[in-house]
């Protein structure tokens, strides 16, 4: 009953893009002065879990569907908004990398804290103590 409840999938989930986006930051930081290196960012969470929640559509007729649930995932796409190209083609700014490592940790110290309430609140509901 309780091994899969979904407040703490999706806080699983929102840790797991915010180690992704850390890890595509760092990637991006020290490839800051590689020639020709374009900026990665992993899509946002909220666009993730949407398309990974479980819902599986059969398509009954072919071309009904082009995408699937296997389409969500965390792997680093080229950055949407890149910013200002270099003129060695680097796209990398150090100013955009340290604001997307905020916001990831900001996304992951959320992700900790849902974790923690869930907790704390079934921990409450069994009545067992802290």
């Amino acid at each position: 009953m309780f091994e899969n409840l979904d407040v703490l999938r999706m806080a699983g989930g929102l840790a797991s893009n915010a180690a992704a986006r850390q890890t595509a930051i760092s990637r991006n930081v020290a490839n800051a002065n590689t020639p020709g290196y374009k900026a990665l960012d992993v899509p946002g969470f909220a666009a993730t879990y949407r398309q990974s929640d479980g819902f599986a559509p059969r398509a009954t007729l072919p071309g009904h569907f082009t995408g699937g649930v296997a389409d969500a995932d965390t792997v680093p796409k080229p950055r949407l908004k890149p910013g200002t190209e270099a003129p060695d083609g680097n796209t990398v700014t150090l100013e955009t990398e340290l604001v997307a490592g905020a916001e990831a940790k900001q996304q992951h110290d959320m992700a900790i804290a849902i974790y923690r309430s869930s907790t704390n609140l079934l921990r409450l509901s069994l009545g067992v103590a802290k």
